[in-house]
Parts: C-alpha cells; sequence; structure tokens
C-alpha cells in the first residue's frame, strides 16, 4: 500500500495540474457519455438532475427562471419523495448550493445522504436553484458565454442582488405562496444575506433560513490551497481576464475531466480523490464514501467566474463582508465611495438556524461566530456532534442524515403546515 507520504505528493502535484488546466486552457473538448460508460464511469456520474432523481424513484420537474439582468438560470422542483406517503408540506423549501457546485450536490450522496431526496420523503416542496455560471445557469437572453466577456462579469454581489430573488419570487408564483422556507449551503447562505441587504422586502418573503456553513466574510479561512488559489486569482485577475479568460473551473474543461477521469477509478478514489478533498477543505476519513466521491466529480466543480473567485479572495484578506474592491478609484465612480461599502448583517431579520462543523477549513469557527454577533434574528447555532466534520460534509457525508437532517426537520416542521 502507498504511503501517505506518497499519495500526498502525487495528489498535490494533480491538484497543480488540475488549476493550470483551468486556468491556462479555456475548456477541452470532453469524453462524451457512450465512452465514459465504456471506461467504467459510474452511471450516476453521468445523469443531470432529472435522470439522477428519476433513477432512485423520485420524479422532478425542470423550470426556467430569468433574471431582472437576463440570466437564464434553470431550477428542479421534486414533486413527492419515494417514501413520502402523506400530504405535501407547505410552503415550499428551496435549496442553494454553494460554490463551484451545481443542484447535482444535493443528490449525489444518494438517497440515504443526499438531503433533497431525506426532505423530499419527508414530505416537503422542494425546489433546487443554481447561480448564474455554473452548467445549469449559463445562459442570457443576449449574451453567448462562449463570446462575450459581459456574460462573466459577475459575483456574489450580482447572484446575491439578482439570482436568489428571482428564484424566491418563481417559486412564490409557481404555488401561488407568500412565503416560503430557504436552506442555503455555504455561497447559497452568503447570496441570501446580500439579497436581505440590497433588496428590502425580500426578507419578509421568507419564514426561515437555515445556513449550513453559511459563508459571509472568509477572514479565517484555514484551507491553504482554497486561499492560495482565490487570492492569486484575485492578485491577477485582470491579467487573466485581459488574456481572455472569464470563466474557471467549468464542468468539460480540463481539469474537471482530468478529476472525473482519475476518480471513476474505484482503487484511486479514496487515496488520491479523497485525499485531494481533504487537502482542499480537512480530512475527515470514511464520511464522504468512495461511490460519493466518484459521482461528485462527475459533477463538480460546475464552474463560475474569474471576477466570483478573485471576490472570495478579497473576503480573506479583510475582516469586512463588503462588495466587490475595484480598486480606490474605480470604487469612487461605482459606490461613491473610495472603500467598497459594507452589506447590512442587520437587514436579515429572516429567523434564521445556523449549521457549522468544528473541522471546517473553508468556513472558519472564528467566522462563525462573528456571523452570529451581527445577525439580528438567529434561532439556533448549532456545531455539528462529529469534531471531524468539515466543509464537504454537508452536502456530500453519508451520516447527513443522522447529523444534519434531524435538526433541518425540526425546525422546518416547526414553520411548516
Amino acid at each position: 500500500m502507498a504511503s501517505k507520504a506518497y499519495v500526498t505528493v502525487n495528489v498535490l502535484l494533480i491538484s497543480v495540474a488540475i488549476i493550470l488546466g483551468n486556468v491556462l486552457r479555456f475548456r477541452f473538448l470532453p469524453f462524451n457519455n457512450d465512452t465514459k460508460k465504456s471506461l467504467g464511469y459510474p452511471k450516476d456520474s453521468l445523469l443531470n438532475f432529472t435522470e439522477l432523481a428519476g433513477k432512485y424513484g423520485y420524479k422532478s420537474e425542470e423550470h426556467t427562471v430569468i433574471t431582472d439582468d437576463d440570466y437564464v438560470l434553470t431550477i428542479f422542483r421534486i414533486l413527492r419523495g419515494r417514501n413520502c406517503y402523506g400530504r405535501i408540506k407547505e410552503p415550499p423549501v428551496i435549496l442553494m448550493h454553494g460554490l463551484l457546485q451545481s443542484s447535482d450536490a444535493w443528490l449525489d450522496a444518494g438517497p440515504n445522504a443526499g438531503l433533497a431526496y431525506l426532505l423530499a420523503d419527508a414530505c416537503y416542496d422542494i425546489w433546487v436553484g443554481n447561480q448564474r455560471g455554473n452548467y445549469y445557469a449559463r445562459r442570457h437572453l443576449h449574451y453567448d458565454p462562449d463570446k462575450h466577456a459581459q456574460f462573466w462579469d459577475f459575483s456574489v454581489d450580482e447572484i446575491g442582488l439578482y439570482d436568489i430573488p428571482a428564484t424566491i419570487d418563481y417559486v412564490l408564483n409557481h404555488t401561488r405562496l407568500q412565503k416560503l422556507n430557504y436552506i442555503g449551503y455555504s455561497q447559497g447562505s452568503g447570496t441570501f444575506f446580500i439579497m436581505c441587504s440590497e433588496r428590502p422586502g425580500y426578507c419578509e418573503k421568507v419564514n426561515l433560513l437555515i445556513g449550513l456553513a453559511p459563508a459571509a466574510r472568509q477572514t479565517y479561512t484555514k484551507s491553504v490551497i482554497y486561499r492560495i488559489v482565490s487570492t492569486g486569482i484575485s492578485t491577477f485577475e485582470t491579467a487573466l481576464t485581459t488574456t481572455g479568460l472569464q470563466e474557471i473551473f467549468a464542468k468539460g474543461a480540463l481539469g474537471q475531466e482530468l478529476l472525473g477521469f482519475i476518480c471513476q477509478f474505484g482503487s484511486l478514489s479514496e487515496p488520491v480523490c479523497g485525499t485531494a478533498e481533504g487537502l482542499f477543505d480537512s480530512f475527515h476519513p470514511g464520511s464522504i464514501t468512495n461511490e460519493t466521491l466518484r459521482v461528485m466529480f462527475g459533477h463538480f466543480p460546475a464552474g463560475t467566474s474569474v471576477r466570483n473567485m478573485a471576490r472570495y479572495g478579497q473576503s480573506m484578506m479583510t475582516d469586512k463582508f463588503q462588495k466587490f474592491d475595484y480598486g480606490k478609484a474605480k470604487n469612487l465612480e461605482k459606490y461613491g465611495s473610495r472603500e467598497p461599502p459594507k452589506y447590512n448583517l442587520n437587514s436579515v431579520t429572516v429567523p434564521m438556524v445556523i449549521m457549522y462543523g468544528k473541522n471546517d477549513f473553508l468556513v472558519d469557527t472564528k467566522d462563525i461566530k462573528w456571523l452570529v454577533e451581527n445577525l439580528p434574528n438567529v434561532l439556533m447555532v448549532k456545531q455539528v456532534a462529529d469534531p471531524l466534520w468539515n466543509h464537504f460534509d454537508n452536502t456530500y457525508s453519508q451520516y447527513i442524515h443522522d447529523l444534519i437532517f434531524p435538526t433541518v426537520h425540526h425546525y422546518l416542521l416547526k414553520f411548516s403546515k
């Protein structure tokens, strides 16, 4: 058996190759699904949301949301869980993914652990969102993402300003209800905070916000790789975009295809892909199964803009939760001040439940503590019982059913009919 040091060195080399593959190359022609099937890729890694849900007996629908600035987002609805035998509860529940993810992240752990499956089985009306820039939200009414740089001129600032409100409005209009419940993982929570600060009245459309490792500022992020990549992109953003690179970590890019190819080999999924995930976040042996790793890296990373990654790099170099920093001159022109404005967390008036892991190297416990102190209506803050619980565990761990679902279910019941 290879030593841990040997595996770690190889993982670091592969990680460098993957990062370079995403930075130095624009897009890569991927293997088609027939070729991947012949190579032994797990079938689940090749399926889209509706196909994956349908395989396990969960009927779903595809819906199209158009934002005020004309981005076209595909979102999904699970109509009924295969183990739901009662009436569907009201109001609907939106699940919103994190950075570099898509709606598929809520299914990748399988029917026994994926939170979308578990909540559908508990008879909730589940709506699963996508944020601009991933492979389900790579469309615009006027811009072609492969031709127009304007498409990629966004970060979490625009996602919170446009995508989250548009998704909430669509779900409420479709269901003819006045309010809904919202579960945000990482970026999915941070963009909700931005919405509340920038779009008065939208917090009132939500009964309950459940934040899983909610990401606002990231001052104390421990992940060395994440910090180096994000701050590096922030430093060299202009140089990267000048060369024509606007999209990064896309599905189908060389880096993602390389990850998918390596991780489809069962013997490599844990020592290589599990170690890669651990190096990026932190180590939690056995929490994410080999099968989930193989499926996960068929859908992850899902793509975003260089600007968005630069925005995360900026958030690691300040102790504030603030808008994108364009530099003093452009800030003055855009914001009317030399410094980027801070988001108003006091505007997040919706009742909130926060769950986090002690071993999370992406959203540090110090940043969670700061966030809790600045939010006005926190019902409960819960550290997940497992001391090794990390960031990726919130969507991919085999233990979600035992460690996340009971608390989520308890609070959703309190705010549901």
